[in-house]
């Protein structure tokens, strides 16, 4: 682990590779697992607010699942998260022809419709970033789905905190990033001398 301010970041960031592949996961992340996206307190009103842009881009399970549970739950351990469809995806998962998972929250912002990407959480995923009284954890998550990502940021030579840049800035700033990659720099030429 290594620090910069008051985030404590796992080496695993530049020493660890990825790039997803939708050809082979089929946007698995979105579907698979027992608890919605990660949300964070603002995202919970964030989500409210934009709902009426982002419906007409769903799936009709997506938004029948919004409809029952509301835009976001709180999970049984008091975190918060996006609703599922039946225990199974997202509900703001929609599929294309081929049974790619996308995320229509994503879909009405690349449409011009709303100015937010998507949950930090899964703009930043495999990062994963967990709060703390006197830090921030940045920490790499791995999941059996993204076996293929790993490979493929593996040929592609594709570090973690490269493949992650804009949600980073996004969540911490161009001048925390700028300071990650000099860091990143630095561990380099000091692991491969």
């Amino acid at each position: 682990m290594f620090q910069l301010d008051n985030t404590l970041i796992s080496e695993e960031l530049l020493e660890e590779h990825f790039c997803c592949d939708l050809n082979a996961c089929k946007g698995a992340c979105c579907v698979a697992g027992e608890a919605g996206a990660p949300l964070e307190k603002e995202e919970v009103s964030i989500l409210e607010n934009l709902y009426p842009k982002i419906a007409p881009f769903l799936n009709d399970a997506g938004r029948k699942a919004i409809h029952q549970h509301g835009t976001s739950i709180v999970a049984s351990d008091g975190s918060l998260e996006t609703p599922l469809v039946d225990g199974k995806e997202c509900a703001y998962t929609t599929f294309d022809s081929q049974g790619v998972a996308h995320c229509g929250i994503e879909q009405a912002h690349q449409a011009g419709e709303i100015d937010w990407q998507k949950p930090i959480s899964c703009h930043l995923y495999p990062v994963r970033v967990q709060h703390y009284s006197t830090f921030t954890a940045v920490n790499y998550h791995r999941w059996q789905i993204c076996h293929a990502a790993c490979d493929l940021g593996q040929k592609n030579k594709i570090p973690i905190y490269q493949f992650v840049k804009n949600a980073l800035v996004r969540k911490f700033g161009q001048e925390w990033f700028d300071a990650l990659e000099q860091t990143a720099q630095n561990y380099n030429r000091q692991t491969h001398t």
